[in-house]
């Protein structure tokens, strides 16, 4: 069964490509994906892999976390279920009509 491991302080400079060949020294890599801005386009320093075992996403955590890549130290540890977001209020696309006045 597959594990997705969170990887973060990326360097900006990283890749999907070098970040699949950097964690499979340590086993199999399933996926490989780096979060983007959507406004600009750039790294947000951070992203998932997915090890294709729990004794290999095991071996990356020990591997990787706090090693130096390009100045920065990784941390990488078991990726965690996205939580909701509550911290802003949800937009309404309801027609002018049915919104109320301020």
């Amino acid at each position: 069964m597959a594990k997705k491991l969170y990887v973060g302080n990326l360097p900006f400079s990283a890749t999907e490509d070098s970040l699949r060949e950097l964690f499979s020294q340590a086993g199999a890599v399933e996926t490989a994906a780096i979060i983007m801005d959507r406004m600009s386009g750039r790294s947000k320093g951070f992203g998932f892999v997915e090890m294709a075992t729990e004794e290999e996403a095991q071996a990356a955590i020990s591997m990787f976390n706090g090693n130096d890549q390009q100045g920065r130290k990784l941390v990488v540890n078991e990726a965690r279920p996205m939580e909701p977001r509550t911290d802003r209020p949800r937009r309404s696309f309801s027609p002018r009509e049915d919104r109320p006045s301020w």
